[in-house]
């Protein structure tokens, strides 16, 4: 035993005497010792579609919160029934992954990353701060990534402090800076990132409309003005598509081994309604053939009542969303050309809104494969579809909603913003009647950043799913 605790210290003074040596030996000759831009970019892209689609933040809440998808069984988050456990990745992964890796890009010096790299990391930035402040509210903005327990800004703070970060993109990317690669949504085009950039400050300026219309407008007309334009065809659509198993849509990969989700009857009912032929590619029929018809599952029910919907006898989300290759939309034409139609109808911008909106639901239409004219033309002429000029709100919001159908994050801000259509509770949800209107904070925030945590609340108000945010003022 003696000899056997000699070898061991013998051994560990070995060690400690030789660590440069063993530093030498053990270090890969064909690895990089810092993170390459083209390799970060590409991570971003496929974390930040991960994030956007998967199911903590989409299909296990935003959906259900807007009434796209329901659940069929445990129907907690359904009924609103979580905890501050619940939205954890959006914070931690938006900022101990996505913004860390993209400051890191931010960080390089020219020879490492060209102006263009740098234009698009500081774009996608302003987006995963985006996605933050509207489901949460105030959030760490300005002092994140630089301290360890960071302050929060309110979101009026963040929105307009994205706005200037969005100008300073767009004065970064120029096709003469050098070329791009490792990105996988653009293939290196620089004039469809200028045209994304223009789009999302687009996007803000009707995110702070209601609260800030004189900035706004300027944004609208900043944005929309601009050389680059905005995004001008479904071809310039933001998305990242997905290959195949490993790298498959995240619905996909969880259909493969679950079975708790329909899409909400509140839909396919709107649907219904409209004659709309988007439903054969939002939902499937009930593998129970003598259904035969479409049949969403109700939102906001008690497990028991869930399942006894029947799971043959009720309508699972279209295959076009659950084959491993389904692309992860995060800001479409359609989109953009309903915010060009808000921002005519506000009068921030010229512009005919009606066209802008008949546009807006064709390119959704097309988006998902829908382009017989005479289709589309039959829709569009029904009463019930018809731009109301004195009502943009209902017509626009409700059209919206459709069309944002997978985009879980974006429509429950759209619909919260817009407040149309009107949605209600189910008869089990435990928000006494009403709907979600913000994440909560994860827990974490509490016990590690304690003081700016609640010196943000003390002006927001309570840590909440029923708290508004300020955007949301109606």
């Amino acid at each position: 035993m003696l000899k056997r605790i000699a070898y061991i210290t013998l051994f560990a003074l070995t060690l400690t005497s030789c660590s440069d040596t063993l530093d030498d030996i053990n270090e890969n000759p064909n690895a990089t010792e810092t993170p390459l831009a083209p390799y970060l970019l590409t991570g971003t892209l496929k974390q930040s579609a991960d994030l956007y689609w998967g199911s903590e933040n989409n299909f296990n809440s935003s959906l259900l919160f807007v009434q796209h998808w329901a659940k069929i069984q445990y129907t907690e988050p359904d009924r609103y029934d979580v905890s501050n456990t619940s939205f954890t990745s959006l914070w931690n992964t938006g900022y101990a992954t996505l913004i860390t890796d993209l400051n890191t890009i931010l960080n390089f010096p020219a020879d490492q990353a060209n102006s263009n790299y740098k234009g698009i990391a500081l774009t996608l930035r302003s987006w995963t701060f985006l996605l933050l402040t509207d489901a949460y509210g105030s959030i760490p903005y300005k002092e994140a990534g630089q301290k360890v327990t960071p302050a929060y800004n309110t979101q009026k703070e963040v929105y307009t402090g994205l706005l200037e970060d969005l100008k300073q993109a767009q004065s970064l990317l120029n096709t003469a800076n050098g070329t791009v690669t490792g990105d996988l949504a653009y293939k290196g085009d620089i004039s469809k990132w200028k045209k994304l950039v223009n789009s999302l400050r687009l996007r803000i300026a009707l995110r702070i409309s209601d609260r800030e219309p004189v900035l706004a407008k300027q944004t609208a007309i900043d944005a929309t003005s601009d050389a680059a334009g905005v995004l001008s065809s479904n071809s310039d659509t933001f998305k990242f598509t997905y290959t195949s198993s490993p790298q498959q849509n995240p619905a996909s990969a969880w259909f493969e081994t679950r079975d708790d989700y329909r899409i909400s009857k509140t839909l396919v009912d709107k649907l219904n309604e409209l004659a709309d032929p988007r439903l054969p590619v939002y939902a499937q029929l009930p593998s129970d053939a003598t259904v035969g018809k479409y049949v969403g599952g109700a939102n906001g029910l008690s497990n028991s009542d869930a399942n006894s919907q029947g799971f043959a006898k009720t309508s699972k989300p279209g295959t076009y969303f659950l084959t491993s290759s389904s692309p992860a939309v995060i800001a479409s034409y359609s989109e953009t050309l309903f915010n060009l139609a808000e921002a005519v109808a506000r009068g921030y911008i010229s512009g005919n809104a009606e066209q802008l909106y008949n546009d807006a639901i064709t390119a959704s239409f097309n988006q998902f494969g829908i382009t017989n004219a005479a289709t589309i033309a039959a829709y569009l002429n029904q009463a019930v579809v018809k731009y109301d000029a004195s009502n943009y709100a209902k017509s626009i919001g409700t059209q919206k909603w459709i069309a944002f159908y997978g985009q879980g994050l974006d429509a429950f801000t759209e619909w919260r913003r817009l407040d149309y259509p009107v949605l209600t509770a189910g008869p089990a949800t435990v928000l006494d009647g009403k709907l979600p209107s913000r994440f909560f904070y994860p827990g974490t925030e509490q016990s590690l950043n304690g003081a700016s945590y609640q010196a943000a609340i003390a002006v927001q108000g309570k840590d909440l799913l029923t708290t508004k945010l300020w955007f949301d003022a109606n």
